[in-house]
C-alpha cells in the first residue's frame, strides 16, 4: 500500500485491514484519520498520506475525534524489519525515549543521535522526539478519559516533562484542553475510576480476526503459579499476571473474548484489559508489553494470504484464520523459561521471586531478575543464560539485533537451535523464525513463525 492512489482506494472503502499501517490528512479540514474513517470520503486532492501520527501531526494535523487515529493497532512492519528503523521503532514504542531520551536510544542501536534522527525522519516522516509525543499524547487521552487521577498528575504519568508542555501538546494533537478532552468522554466522570482500586481499563485493539483460543491454551499450559492464572471456562477465560515495568510493578487482566469494533472483518477488534500499577508513568510500557505478548499489532490478512498459498497449509489456515504468534511481556524471563521448563521455573519463583507487597488473589510474586538468579545458582545452562543476561552479552529487548542475540544464544553451552528458536520467536518477536532442522519454503517468507504454529496444530485437526 506504498502507492498513494491505492490507499485512497482503501479510504474511499473505509478498509479497516489498513488502519495503523498508514495515515491520511485531510487539508481542508485539517484533521487525520485511520483508513476506515466512517466520515465522508474527501477528494483525492485534498488529502495527504503519512507513514505514521506523529508524521501528520509534524504537518499540522490534529487527530479526528470520530475515528480516533491515536487508537489503532501498531503497524506490522515494525515486528517484521530487523534494521536500524524497526528496531528503533520498537524502543519508541516501549518508552525508551521517555526513559533515557534519544541519547539513550540511539547507544541502544549503536548510532548516533543524529544518524537516528536521519534515518526515522527519512523512512517514517517523524523523528524519535515527536514519535514519542505521538505516543505520550495517546497515553495522556486514555487516563483523562478513563482514570480520576488529578490532570497534573497525567502530564507526569504521560512522561511529558511539564505541564505546560502537556498542555500543549493535547491541544495541537487533539484540539481540546486536557480539561475538555476529559468532559468529552463518553458516560463523563460515571465512566472514570479510581485507578489504584480498580484498575486502568484497557481496550487492545488488534486488526482483523483474531484466534484467541490458541493464544490462550498456550498461557493456559505455560502459566507459573504465583505468576500467571488463567481463570473460567473455554472462550471465556481471563488471563492474569504479574508484571516487571521500569518505574514499578504491575497486575494485569486481560480477557479472552475479543470484541468486535464495527465490522469485524473491516477493522477488527479488541481485548478488554483491566490494569493495576504502582506507577502511573509505566502505563505506556505496560501496554506495549501486553500487545507483544498477544501479537496485537500483527496482520492476519498478510499472514494468512500468503499462508494460505501453500497446499500444505491453506486448510490449517482456514480452520484457525487469524492465529497469531504469541510474544512476553519480558524477554528475559521467557530466556529462563524456555531453558528452565515449566515446572523448573515454578520452583525459581518459590525461592527467588520477589514478593509483591500487595498480592493479588493467587498472583503473589514477580518473575526473578537474571541477576538474582545468576548469583543464587550459577551453574548449568540456566546459569550460563542468566549470567549472559545480566552482563549485557546476550541483549533481548525490543531494539536487540535479532541475529547477534541468535548467535550470542548459540555460543552458551547447553542452548541448541530449537530453545533459541523459542527465544527467538517469543523473545524477540521474530515473526520470520524457521522450525529447526526443516527446510521452509521461501514462499512462507517473512511468516515462518506463523507456519509453525499452524503446523503444530496439524495434528490435532487430522484427528478431530
Amino acid at each position: 500500500m506504498r502507492d498513494e492512489d491505492s490507499r485512497y482506494e482503501a479510504v474511499r472503502s473505509r478498509d479497516g485491514r489498513f488502519d495503523g499501517v498508514f495515515f491520511f490528512a485531510v487539508v481542508t479540514t485539517g484533521v487525520y484519520c485511520r483508513p476506515s474513517c466512517p466520515a465522508v470520503t474527501p477528494r483525492r486532492h485534498n488529502v495527504r498520506f503519512f507513514a505514521t501520527a506523529a508524521a501528520a501531526q509534524a504537518s499540522g494535523f490534529r487527530a479526528c475525534r470520530r475515528c480516533r487515529p491515536d487508537a489503532v493497532p501498531g503497524s506490522a512492519e515494525w515486528n517484521v524489519r530487523a534494521d536500524v528503523v524497526g528496531r528503533a521503532m520498537r524502543l519508541i514504542a516501549d518508552g525508551v525515549i521517555d526513559r533515557e531520551g534519544v541519547a539513550g536510544l540511539a547507544a541502544r542501536l549503536g548510532y548516533s543521535a543524529r544518524q537516528v534522527q536521519r534515518q526515522l525522519t527519512a523512512e517514517v516522516g517523524a523523528g524519535p522526539v515527536a514519535l514519542a509525543r505521538t505516543q505520550r499524547a495517546h497515553t495522556a487521552r486514555v487516563l483523562l478519559r478513563t482514570t480520576d487521577l488529578p490532570v497534573t498528575q497525567i502530564a507526569f504519568a504521560s512522561g511529558f516533562a511539564s505541564v505546560r508542555q502537556f498542555n500543549d501538546t493535547v491541544r495541537a494533537v487533539y484540539g481540546l484542553t486536557p480539561t475538555a478532552l476529559r468532559a468529552a468522554a463518553p458516560g463523563g466522570r460515571s465512566r472514570r475510576v479510581d485507578c489504584r482500586g480498580a484498575g486502568i481499563p484497557l481496550r487492545l485493539a488488534h486488526r482483523g480476526p483474531y484466534h484467541a483460543a490458541s493464544v490462550f491454551d498456550l498461557l493456559q499450559r505455560e502459566a507459573v503459579p504465583g505468576v500467571e492464572e488463567v481463570r473460567g471456562p473455554a472462550g471465556a477465560r481471563t488471563y492474569r499476571r504479574t508484571l516487571r515495568l521500569p518505574y514499578g510493578t504491575g497486575v494485569v487482566a486481560v480477557g479472552e473474548r475479543s470484541r468486535a469494533s464495527g465490522s469485524a472483518t473491516r477493522r477488527g477488534g479488541r481485548l478488554e484489559a483491566r490494569l493495576h500499577l504502582t506507577d502511573p508513568r509505566d502505563l505506556t510500557t505496560a501496554v506495549q508489553r501486553l500487545r507483544r505478548l498477544f501479537d496485537l499489532d500483527a496482520d492476519p490478512y498478510a499472514v494468512d494470504e500468503r499462508l494460505g498459498a501453500d497446499p500444505r497449509l491453506a486448510p490449517l489456515v482456514a480452520a484457525r484464520p487469524g492465529l497469531r504468534s504469541p510474544g512476553t511481556t519480558d524477554p528475559e524471563e521467557l530466556a529462563v523459561r524456555a531453558v528452565a521448563g515449566r515446572a523448573e521455573a515454578e520452583r525459581l519463583v518459590r525461592r527467588y521471586g520477589k514478593v509483591l507487597d500487595a498480592p493479588s488473589g493467587a498472583l503473589t510474586h514477580l518473575f526473578p531478575e537474571p541477576a538474582v538468579l545468576a548469583e543464587a545458582e550459577p551453574a548449568g545452562p540456566l546459569g550460563a543464560l542468566t549470567a549472559a543476561l545480566a552482563d549485557g552479552v546476550v541483549r533481548l529487548d525490543p531494539g536487540a539485533d535479532r541475529d547477534a542475540a541468535h548467535d550470542a544464544l548459540l555460543a552458551l553451552p547447553g542452548l541448541g537451535p530449537a530453545t533459541v528458536g523459542v527465544i527467538r520467536t517469543r523473545a524477540l518477536g521474530d515473526p520470520d523464525v524457521a522450525p529447526p532442522g526443516t527446510h521452509a519454503p521461501d514462499s512462507w517468507r517473512p511468516w515462518r513463525s506463523y507456519a509453525l504454529l499452524h503446523l503444530k496444530h496439524a495434528r490435532p485437526l487430522e484427528h478431530a
